[in-house]
């Protein structure tokens, strides 16, 4: 549905974008993850035909964002960041504009137009005035206006900043509630954002891409060795146990804390090990010990994030 060919993006001599190429599929929620300046604005202006690349080629559908700007439009719903607004109108003045602009009939617009009320819970607001609306309002407002021609294609950009936590959990809840029916990419420099609504990430910096991939698969990359904690009750046997799970293969190291009669036990894997949670499943099991948690700590996508960021900054 999308596809950036070799992308970059100069300006003057400063190169924002260097040699980017991405492709999209149909329905993916993609969310472009990266530090303030490092790009992802600027390949999302070249996508929707806001500024000409400087090299290489972005189309939408099968449609160049230059040569065929109009036919990308069409397909194309866009939340810029600044989410450029009509204060002194009222939100259904400002979505029945938008619905003109986009060129709906006047039953289509109506009917368009009080489908994105009520899937952006605008429908208490629709009379209100724009310019005395919350952050979070306005910025459904956006939302919606992107919406009512039906794109297969949403883009949103920075879609949560500013919002408080509870109209961040309700952005997102819209976002996936979407993603059924639109392909959808998603900029942020918040990791949580990206983490939780996104089905792939793509981590920019300086202009570059840097890791691409599920949230698994990145996390996979965060650096560290998967930990392992265990917390049993292991009345006299503790230092027993604690050589028992030391004797484990994969195992590379062992901490311990106890409170309560119970014991932790923090365990790192050795580089290359397979998943410790059957064998320490097993050893619990063997010894009849009381258990109250097992679980798996892999990298994280912080640990990933921090260190590509510092590396481009670096070079």
């Amino acid at each position: 549905m999308i596809v950036i060919d070799h992308l970059t993006k100069c300006y003057g001599s400063f190169r924002a974008v260097a040699d980017v190429s991405l492709s999209v599929p149909k329905g993916q929620v993609l969310g472009l993850l990266g530090p303030n300046g490092a790009g992802k604005t600027t390949i999302i202006r070249v996508m929707t035909g806001y500024l000409p690349p400087t090299v290489g080629s972005a189309s939408v559908d099968g449609f160049d964002s230059v040569t065929q700007s109009s036919e990308v439009r069409r397909r194309l719903g866009y939340l810029p960041e600044s989410n450029p607004l009509y204060g002194e109108m009222r939100v259904i003045e400002y979505l029945h504009f938008r619905g003109r602009l986009f060129g709906l009939a006047r039953q289509a617009r109506d009917a368009a137009v009080e489908r994105v009320i009520e899937r952006c819970w605008l429908r208490e607001m629709r009379r209100r005035q724009i310019g005395r609306l919350s952050k979070g309002y306005r910025q459904r407002v956006g939302l919606a206006a992107a919406m009512l021609h039906n794109p297969p294609v949403l883009v949103l950009d920075e879609p949560t900043s500013g919002l408080d936590p509870i109209q961040i959990r309700e952005t997102r809840h819209l976002i996936r509630e979407l993603a059924g029916d639109h392909t959808m990419i998603l900029s942020s420099h918040i990791l949580p954002e990206v983490e939780v609504t996104c089905d792939r990430i793509v981590i920019i910096a300086r202009g570059a891409i840097r890791a691409d991939g599920t949230v698994e698969q990145l996390r996979r990359k965060g650096g560290d060795a998967p930990r392992y904690v265990l917390e049993v009750r292991p009345g006299g046997e503790g230092p027993a146990v604690r050589q028992a799970i030391s004797a484990l293969p994969g195992v590379a190291a062992v901490t311990e804390a106890a409170r309560d009669g119970w014991m932790r036990f923090e365990i790192t894997a050795a580089s290359g090990a397979a998943d410790l949670r059957e064998s320490l499943g097993a050893l619990v099991g063997d010894r009849r010990l009381p258990c109250r948690e097992l679980h798996r700590e892999s990298g994280s996508l912080e640990q990933l994030f921090v260190r590509i960021t510092s590396e481009a900054e670096a070079a």
